[in-house]
């Protein structure tokens, strides 16, 4: 089995000494309630907000067929993800069982893959939130909101771990309390039991009317699975930061057993009560988004200004943990070889260093071209990480094949969270992923074409990376092996 990374327990060390020496491993500095909250937020993505309403008015309420699609796809990846990390808990996660499974070149392709996809996210998040405090406070500049918000999250990050793990307590929990208050709260109105709110547009039956479930037609599901799937991208950080809590087992488990209530909850149920609030074709769903447009349908004041305090949260927990996410796999591929030694080292405080600084700095040079060349260099940065969520579930799922004949044969006690109906449910997420990436390629009218081709050539670079790189890797190691005998003999 892949080993797992050095953890120290915060405080660990000499006495009088703040922590242990420089280099000795990632620490054990997530509380449980940190990693509830990761489990829990890290899956209600900005993109659930800001996206839903381009899903809305392409599929109309059947696109509650294509979130229960995806969300079941993300339920079972989860639990083979789950089953590899409780047996083998590491920040590498996916990554590191790929490289055990698989291969080192399979380790390298979906590590950088992944580390790529949020050095990316890092400058959309970032864009993102700016715009919206530049409403707020118009003096200071859009790209000044970037750097700001770039350079305090960088700070909480070098600080340690539990610095990133109580920032993101708090991110995730006004995420999750604005959420279920929305879906409380419009499941009264549509049920007309809200006092004080008169809505004739609310009901049941705006699922129905107005075209009947399905519109435009089934294959507006296809066409919706397209936009949403990339918005359940972050339910695995939950077992990255699990290397780096006390009882990583129990955390990982946790978070895999947990994963059905909260896709259901928060992406179904409040996808349904949008729906059922507001006719799916709607022209204040198209103008003002999904959510803004359920809240004003209700009569509360300020949505708007209510949703985008809830959008720039979501947007700093995902740019928190889109850093945190990104310097730990590439501190792993940093103890693994596929990266500089740099990458692997950490402070006394258990943190790398290095791989954050990095991680970063290629943020800063995505927004950097956000704002200079937005329709050239970024749109490619953007388009050609958009199907790295595919690669890594498929990734995910070619591992759990191998990985279970491998505990089952060194460690079947550590098998405590078991992938159901294996291996068929396990053939039966691979071909629906293969099935989704190929209909991308036909994909023209929301550059589904345009974004499977362009990560196809990432992933083919950064492949062809590996496979040059470790074969010259054993010829070096070949050509060592004479001389050590020569060495031997004498």
């Amino acid at each position: 089995m892949t080993s797992q990374p050095t953890l120290t327990k915060a405080g660990d060390g000499p006495e009088g000494s703040e922590g242990p020496p420089q280099g000795s491993g990632l620490q054990a500095g997530l509380k449980n309630r940190h990693l509830s909250m990761i489990a829990i937020g890290g899956v209600i993505g900005a993109g659930l907000f800001v996206g839903s309403s381009t899903g809305i008015a392409t599929a109309g309420p059947g696109i509650l067929l294509s979130y229960a699609l995806v969300g079941t796809l993300v339920v079972l990846v989860m639990r083979m993800l789950g089953e590899m990390s409780a047996a083998n808990p590491t920040s590498g996660s996916f990554s590191a069982h790929a490289d055990r499974a698989l291969g080192p070149w399979a380790g390298f392709t979906i590590g950088w893959l992944y580390w790529f996809f949020w050095v990316v996210v890092l400058a959309v998040e970032a864009t993102a939130g700016a715009a919206i405090l530049e409403g707020w406070i118009p003096a200071v500049p859009q790209w000044g909101w970037a750097l700001i918000v770039m350079v305090v999250l960088t700070a909480t990050n070098l600080a340690s771990v539990g610095s990133y793990g109580e920032f993101e307590f708090w991110f995730a929990g006004i995420k999750v309390v604005a959420i279920a208050a929305f879906i409380v709260v419009g499941g009264l109105a549509v049920f007309g039991v809200l006092p004080g709110v008169d809505s004739d547009q609310a009901g049941l039956s705006n699922l129905t009317g107005h075209g009947g479930f399905l519109p435009n037609g089934a294959g507006a599901i296809l066409t919706g699975i397209l936009l949403v799937v990339f918005s359940f991208m972050g339910s695995e950080i939950a077992t990255l930061a699990a290397g780096e809590s006390e009882d990583p087992q129990r955390a990982v488990t946790k978070a895999t057993n947990s994963i059905i209530w909260r896709i259901g909850v928060f992406y179904l149920g409040s996808i349904l009560v949008v729906v059922c609030l507001l006719p799916w074709d709607s022209e204040a769903i198209a103008e003002d988004g999904s959510y803004v447009a359920a809240l004003d349908s209700l009569g509360i004041a300020h949505a708007g200004q209510i949703m985008n305090f809830i959008v720039l949260t979501s947007v700093l927990s995902c740019l928190n943990s889109g850093l945190y996410t990104a310097s730990r796999m590439a501190f792993s591929l940093g103890e693994r070889g596929d990266a500089p030694k740099a990458f692997a080292r950490t402070t006394h405080r258990g943190v790398p260093r290095a791989a954050i600084l990095v991680s970063v700095v290629f943020g800063f040079v995505a927004v950097f071209f956000n704002y200079k060349f937005p329709d050239s260099v970024f749109l490619f940065l953007v388009n050609s990480s958009g199907a790295v969520a595919l690669f890594v579930w498929l990734v995910i799922c070619f591992s759990q094949l191998r990985m279970r004949k491998i505990i089952q044969a060194e460690a079947p006690e550590k098998l405590v969270v078991r992938m159901w109906l294996y291996p068929y449910l396990t053939w039966l997420s691979i071909a629906f992923i293969v099935f989704v990436l190929i209909y991308m390629l036909t994909d023209t009218e929301h550059d589904g074409r345009s974004t499977m081709l362009l990560t196809m050539l990432v992933a083919a670079v950064t492949l062809a990376i590996s496979l040059v790189r470790h074969r010259l890797a054993g010829r070096r190691a070949t050509a060592a092996a004479p001389e050590r005998d020569e060495v031997g003999v004498g």
